[in-house]
């Protein structure tokens, strides 16, 4: 009797590590970002979008005052970026997003009267 329930226990153990194994190793496909998404995100973190076309205004009144903050991947970022950017690669996951929230506020630090662009 007691033999059945060491089997049916290492059964159970087996059969749990499988779950979690392929739990923890099954692909995720990320969800693509739409625009209502970004604008959501935006909203909730107090961001103002702008368009292209204001950057260029902006850029061009007073650069000094324009933080550009690519968000790209490294070898992206290496590969040809806007002149006097800063590089704070961010996977393009929300849980990625939030994980960065503190190293980004402390990468930016204090300067409350810049105009930070990401891109």
């Amino acid at each position: 009797m007691q033999r059945k329930g060491t089997t049916i226990l290492a059964i159970i153990a087996v059969v749990l590590t499988l779950g979690v194994l392929w739990y923890s190793n099954r692909p995720v496909i990320t969800k693509e970002a739409t625009w209502e998404d970004v604008k959501a995100e935006a909203r909730t973190g107090g961001y103002r979008l702008i368009n292209t076309e204001e950057l260029a205004k902006l850029y061009r009144q007073d650069s000094q005052k324009v933080l550009l903050v690519d968000t790209r991947q490294d070898w992206e970022y290496r590969t040809g970026h806007i002149p006097e950017s800063v590089n704070f690669s961010m996977e393009p996951t929300a849980w990625a997003r939030w994980r960065s929230q503190g190293p980004l506020a402390k990468f930016l630090g204090p300067d409350h009267d810049r105009t930070m662009v990401f891109y």
